[in-house]
């Protein structure tokens, strides 16, 4: 395992594929977005899925938001609360509200998924996953303490970035956990 020399090189590495996502043109963005999407949707693991927990796009993230009208499945968004991630079930006609970060969350009067063994796959927002399955988050830790959890490791995971944020490694620490697949616009990981 490669560890970090130093906390600054993932904080630089982390602005400056942030700077290559924010420059893309939203037509570009949403054509990308919508190819992740379609990769996602030929995924065994993703067919094989009845509870999938996801993400809301923030920040340019690639949108996979086309996938949560699918009624066959169950879907699941988190709620930022202190350090941990709330869990919460959402249909398209839920009501969201604005987080602590500016992101969307479920309300948090819905229904909370209240354990692990509910949950078939995890779709993991990322600035960048590498070819082992390691991946640079946004530096709160929120989805390194939650694999980090001996229920919730057991759950697949998928990191989803875009083509330029797909490296061949990088830097790592002794908390990082590899994901199990990663998903870009082009080929399922």
């Amino acid at each position: 395992m490669q560890k970090v020399d130093s906390p600054l090189k993932k904080t630089e590495l982390r602005h400056s594929l942030l700077k290559i996502r924010q420059y893309m043109t939203v037509p570009e963005w949403r054509e990308k977005s919508d190819h992740i999407s379609s990769q996602l949707q030929t995924s065994v693991i993703f067919n094989q899925a009845t509870t999938i927990l996801a993400y809301f796009s923030f920040r340019q993230e690639p949108d996979i938001s086309a996938l949560f009208s699918d009624s066959q499945r169950r879907w699941g968004f988190p709620r930022c609360v202190g350090k941990s991630l709330f869990w919460h079930l959402w249909q398209p006609d839920d009501m969201l509200q604005m987080g602590n970060y500016g992101i969307a969350e479920p309300h948090p009067e819905a229904p909370i998924i209240n354990s692990a063994e509910e949950v078939d796959l995890i779709l993991v927002p990322s600035v960048a996953c590498d070819r082992q399955g390691y991946r640079l988050g946004y530096g709160g830790g929120y989805y390194d303490r939650l694999l980090s959890s001996p229920t919730w490791a057991k759950i697949p995971t998928i990191g989803i970035v875009f083509d330029f944020a797909y490296l061949s490694q990088l830097p790592i620490d002794d908390w990082d956990k590899p994901l199990q697949g990663v998903v870009t616009e082009t080929v399922v990981y």
